[in-house]
């Protein structure tokens, strides 16, 4: 009993010697613990508050208004500069042109404005506002897995051209959405069933009718200006990287076989070869992934004219009314929509929605009153056609004109380009800070190319620019 007595007191004597040895270790900071010697802190400076930060209130209000105190342009000197546009040999002997007033709409200067002309891309401002104005600017495009039965899935595509081949981006519009993301969630889906293998369909149903336009030249999409237009695809259906490269000729299926390398290393083997099939509407979705926001959807097609997007965009409009999910009923679709904002349509025809085919007719007139809706504080969820156009010398299709001008970055246009057409339809802002609208259309122009009537067109925008004639 002694002996025991004697290890408990010698253990007690080690357990103080230690706690002692720690507590001065901890006043040294040593080691972690509540002793220190360090002098106290300081009391910490009270919680900063952010000044200015307010309810943001209505959107609209957000939205700057025009200057009504700037001076009118005299509309003498500026159909002075539109006599001299037409007359110039550049543009050929079919021109339409029109300049107005921004905050009051009222036309400054005109030349032959309510006559139909091929507007080539100057057609994507209908979709892209006919978009925003029927669908609103927070939509998005699910691409998903369903599984209607226990040895196949089936991926359905939901009108996303745009899917990575990988992970997606939160960040971009291309490559929102990606397969190995959608992948991943239909791996852990068949896991838990205890499935390491399936067959493998995919539904592009979405869509109906011709996936290349009739009114499309054969030469456009070999130059890869354009891919087939289905409710799938990877990357625009590029077959390799850059701006115009070959398509491949099935983007539904071609997507589908990507689909199929990220379920294989996702642990999932596939089966066979994707098979093009249509699901059942009671199917147990598996995944879904969706796309970026339709308004940054309609800012790509505008800022880099896109044809593909554009016409996967009317095809939305379409099916929201009721209409064929096609070429035809696109194109019905959004010229239906503007007419809706008080745009008059009278005599317009559009081929397709993205102007690359023959056979559209636009008149300037028409696309003024695009423009205007487009920049009206009224109208804030159009805002982003305004503000998707090109601007000049700095992005998208303008990216590389104006560059010396004094109307780099005061203008925001869409532009137009096919054989014999050049066009253009935008705002510039003058010398004296008037906003001004324009849309010039050239059909007939030289054949040398688009140098020549590009060139015309851009001195006349730089002459607005620096207009201080009010």
């Amino acid at each position: 009993m002694a002996t025991a007595v004697r290890v408990v007191g010698t253990a007690a004597l080690v357990v103080v010697l230690a706690g002692g040895a720690y507590a001065t270790a901890d006043a040294y900071d040593a080691v972690p613990g509540l002793v220190t010697l360090e002098p106290s802190p300081a009391p910490p400076a009270p919680f900063p508050t952010a000044p200015g930060a307010t309810d943001p209130g209505d959107p609209a209000a957000a939205l700057p208004g025009l200057d009504a105190q700037a001076p009118v342009p005299s509309s003498a000197a500026l159909q002075g500069l539109v006599d001299g546009l037409v007359a110039d040999p550049r543009m050929g002997p079919s021109v339409g042109v029109v300049v107005a007033d921004q905050l009051t709409g009222e036309v400054l200067a005109s030349h032959l404005a309510d006559q139909g002309r091929t507007p080539a891309s100057t057609a994507k401002l209908v979709t892209a506002v006919a978009a925003l104005q029927t669908l609103g600017p927070d939509v998005t495009l699910p691409t998903r897995v369903v599984q209607p039965d226990g040895e196949r899935v089936v991926l359905v595509g939901g009108g996303d051209m745009m899917l990575a081949a990988g992970e997606g981006d939160p960040d971009a519009t291309v490559g929102h959405a990606g397969l190995a993301d959608l992948a991943a969630q239909v791996a852990r889906e068949l896991a838990l069933q205890g499935r390491t293998s399936v067959a493998l369909g995919f539904d592009d149903s979405l869509f109906t009718g011709p996936s290349l336009s009739p009114a499309w030249n054969p030469a456009d999409v070999s130059a890869g200006f354009a891919a087939p237009v289905t409710a799938l695809a990877v990357d625009i259906a590029k077959m390799r990287d850059g701006e115009y490269p070959p398509r491949w000729p099935d983007p539904s299926l071609a997507a589908a076989k990507t689909f199929a390398q990220r379920l294989t290393e996702a642990g999932i083997a596939v089966t066979g070869t994707p098979t093009r099939v249509t699901a059942s509407p009671g199917a147990t979705v598996l995944g879904e992934v969706r796309s970026a926001p339709l308004e940054d959807v309609v800012h790509y097609f505008l800022d880099t004219s896109d044809n593909s997007i554009t016409e996967v965009v009317a095809r939305l409009v379409a099916i929201d009314a009721g209409l064929p999910a096609s070429f035809e009923g696109g194109a019905q679709a959004v010229l239906h929509a503007v007419g809706t904002l008080g745009v008059d349509t009278a005599g317009a025809h559009l081929s397709d929605a993205s102007g690359l085919g023959s056979g559209s007719v636009l008149s300037p007139q028409l696309l003024l009153g695009l423009l205007r809706a487009s920049t009206d504080p009224a109208n804030p969820g159009l805002r982003d056609v305004a503000t998707g156009m090109p601007v000049a010398g700095l992005t998208g299709t303008l990216a590389e004109r104006y560059t010396t001008s004094p109307a780099r970055g005061l203008a925001r246009a869409k532009t137009g380009s096919l054989p014999g057409v050049t066009a253009l339809a935008g705002t510039v802002l003058d010398a004296d800070r008037r906003q001004l609208v324009f849309v010039v259309l050239a059909d007939q122009t030289p054949a040398a190319g688009q140098w020549g009537p590009r060139a015309a067109i851009d001195g006349f925008v730089t002459s607005l620019s620096g207009c201080g004639c009010g």
